[in-house]
């Protein structure tokens, strides 16, 4: 008999070994981590519920509306066109293709970002050249390569046509005259800013340190090292700044890009803004291929180490590249199933 309960102990005692050592590791490991959320949240910040304007201000009768007029194509010049079709919604509200298709299968000049947390940037457009998600609205029913439609006053006639009064009134009740270009851009832009996806990253920024793996911690922490949250920062992981395209090399001897886009410098005609580009967001970005403004790198991997190269000069090894990459697959938010759900049109 005491034989066999020396045989019984024994194990217990190598148990309680390993618990003590487990809860060192644990309590290293814990601090380690408070560490890296603590520098994570000095860089960025949980997504908000709504991103409001001050401008245009969000309400349900423009959201209403904002969501029926995207998917509305008859109001672009061969009834083909709408706002999703450049940005669908299963797709993460891009397209997939390396440049946009627009009225009458015209090529677009590049490619279409998603609309997804997008509305609070400095700007809509790779270059810049439209204000924010109105005034992107706004141009587009008459852009050549986009609705293609010959004049605002065109547009007004087909959508009070198409019997969409009534909801203009509704949204813009304090107008004499709502059914306007404008209240157009108004109504799609309250809609986009309501097109917020949160994340595992958020649930992470806001102390629940388990919602990303370990494999995304380190992504997050050479991320941040490495110098790409120096441009990719702020709730949305970008969308705040501009800045070259190559700032250590030029970008297309790694992309292969067939041609140079000028960036910014087709806008304000300044040498210093050649091949400058808004910052892109980061969000969902593992769900939004192909990348770059010109849609020339189909691998996420790939579009990450020829960052590195081109605009911080590292050569990122596979291993962080690797750990990065689960750090953005961390941003992937889930799309409401209200969105997805296309609405009745008049």
């Amino acid at each position: 008999m005491e034989k066999r309960r020396r045989k019984s102990y024994r194990p217990m005692a190598e148990l309680a070994l390993l618990i003590v050592a487990g809860l060192a590791g644990t309590a290293l490991g814990s601090s380690v981590d408070d560490a890296l959320l603590t520098q994570a949240r000095q860089v960025f910040a949980p997504l908000p519920e709504v991103m409001s304007s001050a401008k245009n201000p969000v309400t349900p009768e423009k959201v209403k509306l904002g969501k029926m007029l995207l998917y509305e194509t008859r109001i672009s010049i061969d009834g083909q066109v709408s706002c999703v079709k450049c940005h669908p919604m299963s797709l993460y509200l891009a397209d997939g293709l390396k440049k946009a298709i627009g009225n009458n299968c015209k090529v677009n000049p590049r490619n279409s970002p998603t609309l997804f947390n997008a509305a609070s940037q400095i700007s809509a457009h790779w270059i810049g050249n439209r204000a924010d998600v109105e005034d992107q609205a706004r141009q587009a029913v008459t852009g050549p390569p986009a609705f293609g439609m010959p004049s605002n006053q065109a547009v007004e006639l087909r959508l009070k046509q198409l019997g969409y009064g009534p909801l203009f009134r509704q949204a813009f009740p304090g107008d004499k005259e709502p059914v306007t270009v404008e209240n157009f851009a108004r109504a799609v832009g309250a809609f986009e800013r309501t097109l917020v996806t949160p994340a595992p990253f958020d649930a992470y920024l806001k102390g629940n340190q388990g919602a990303i793996n370990q494999t995304a911690k380190m992504g997050l922490k050479t991320f941040m090292d490495a110098g790409c949250a120096a441009c990719h920062a702020s709730p949305y992981l970008g969308g705040q700044m501009y800045q070259k395209f190559g700032i250590v090399a030029p970008y297309w001897q790694y992309t292969k890009s067939a041609d140079k886009d000028d960036g910014r410098y087709v806008v304000t005609k300044n040498e210093t803004d050649r091949y400058v580009f808004k910052v892109p967001i980061l969000r969902n970005v593992a769900k939004t291929a192909p990348y770059f403004h010109d849609g020339s790198i189909d691998s996420l991997g790939e579009a990450v180490w020829i960052m590195g190269k081109v605009q911080l000069g590292k050569g990122l090894s596979k291993a962080q590249v690797k750990e990065i990459n689960a750090f953005l697959d961390a941003l992937t938010g889930e799309i409401p199933r209200d969105i997805l759900t296309a609405p009745l049109l008049p």
